[in-house]
């Protein structure tokens, strides 16, 4: 048994030369290695030893390093995970990280470079262990109407609030989708707000409206001289993020430029200020955002796919404002009343013909346009209940998706949004399904009530 103060890291691998490699390296790092050719060996182990850090290969015989995995966040849910993959493989690599692995390796491996991951893993896991002593978050579907994901009525918010409040518990890289103006930046807030490193900064950048020229500054920061107007050193805002998270807003327009920076941060945990030679180690919690098709632009060769997969961690879809009807009397009711706080007026209330209208209406700018529609609808009315001729509600562009289904039957808009997110998917239920923000279960039992596929 090693020292109390020592660390001790279960390796777990069917290659012996693994094995005698990963011993050696852990050994020189002052690392205390506890060694397992199958999973079945390691949860013997586990059960007699006390250990800080497992690193399991996914392929091996037997019970296999995924289920391996299931088990250990079963037990042993402190422990964290690192998964080692063939190159080439990374798509199994990011499952087991969408089951609770907090990081992955490709084979053939830079020995530095694991024994790195595995400081900072031991690192964040002991930096964590206050925060799960807190009491339990409440869950998001509790909080006020007026933050965009108010919802529970509809099966797909419900399914999606669900999600987020499981997904927030961790401190994995999410990406999220979902159209303009659904809530993203909420999401990702309550994420921030209650994941293990809530105690730290939330550092937003909007990568679609910063200039592409400037966005490497903003994000890696400078030093004195670096450029004309460098008059001093400056800390980018992937450092004013250590220790909570960066949000990173409308990933997709990032320059392919800087898709290579960023992907080297998200490897490595280092960054390095323009004009400087220093490397600065940096660990946050990433979260992104997109209303893009980044699948689509992986396939056209616009986005880099290596990026895609390091962001691809755990994906989440935010259904918009039409998918989720049942929602709109609720959150229309919160946002109406937080709108007369803030203009310090008597509360208004919305007639019932209003209320239908708002609730039939597409809504192709989401939850973004049924708060502009009520600031207005305030200024029309001519007392204190909105009726439905105070409400200025454009009809969805053509082309939008709002647009695309506005004509169809409940039905009809339904298969359209499962064969969408199918293709966005790649064919793959489980993404889809996720996209969507509904079950396994629930998406099988859809393809064949519609007949997707046959």
């Amino acid at each position: 048994m090693s020292k109390p103060d020592i660390p001790t890291i279960l390796v777990v691998d069917d290659d012996e030369n693994i094995l005698q490699v990963l011993e050696a390296r852990l050994l020189s790092a002052g690392l205390s290695p506890l060694l397992a050719d199958c999973a079945e060996t390691a949860l013997e182990m586990l059960a007699g030893e006390p250990v800080d850090l497992i690193i399991s290969d996914v392929k091996m015989p037997g019970m296999g390093g995924q289920a391996l995995l299931r088990e250990v966040a079963e037990h042993w849910g402190h422990i964290p995970v690192i998964m080692l993959t063939a190159h080439g493989t990374i798509p199994d690599a990011v499952d087991s990280m969408q089951a609770g692995a907090v990081d992955y390796l490709t084979k053939p491996f830079d020995g530095k470079e694991l024994v790195r991951r595995v400081r900072t893993r031991l690192e964040e896991s002991r930096t964590a262990a206050p925060a799960e002593r807190k009491p339990a978050p409440k869950p998001a579907a509790s909080r006020p109407a007026a933050n965009g994901l108010i919802g529970g009525q509809a099966p797909a918010m419900a399914r999606f609030l669900e999600l987020l409040a499981r997904v927030a518990r961790s401190t994995s890289t999410v990406l999220l989708f979902g159209e303009s103006g659904t809530g993203k930046e909420m999401a990702a807030r309550i994420l921030h707000d209650q994941s293990p490193r809530a105690d730290g900064p939330f550092v937003i950048v909007d990568c679609g409206s910063t200039q592409p020229t400037l966005l490497e500054s903003e994000l890696f920061g400078h030093v004195k001289g670096s450029f004309t107007h460098a008059v001093k050193d400056k800390k980018g805002l992937i450092e004013e993020a250590d220790g909570g998270t960066l949000f990173l807003d409308e990933i997709g327009n990032i320059s392919p430029d800087m898709q290579t920076r960023l992907l080297r941060f998200l490897q490595e945990g280092t960054i390095r200020r323009v004009g400087d030679n220093r490397e600065r180690a940096v660990s946050c919690r990433v979260i992104a955002a997109t209303n893009a098709d980044l699948p689509e632009m992986v396939a056209d060769g616009t986005f880099r796919e290596d990026l895609y997969y390091r962001l691809k961690v755990i994906t989440l879809t935010i259904p918009p404002l039409r998918e989720r009807r049942e929602d709109i009397p609720a959150l229309a009711t919160g946002l109406l009343a937080e709108l007369c706080a803030r203009q310090e007026r008597t509360p208004a209330v919305l007639s019932p013909e209003a209320m239908d209208r708002l609730t039939a209406h597409s809504w192709p700018g989401n939850v973004r346009e049924l708060r502009n529609a009520l600031e207005a609808a305030l200024v029309f009315c001519g007392g204190d209940v909105i009726e439905p001729d105070d409400l200025q509600l454009d009809p969805a562009p053509a082309g939008s998706p709002a647009a695309s289904g506005a004509s169809l039957s409940l039905e009809d808009s339904e298969r359209e949004t499962i064969l969408r997110a199918l293709e966005a998917s790649g064919g793959v239920k489980k993404d889809a399904a996720d996209r969507l923000g509904i079950s396994r279960r629930a998406i099988h039992y859809k393809i064949k009530k519609y007949g997707i596929g046959e």
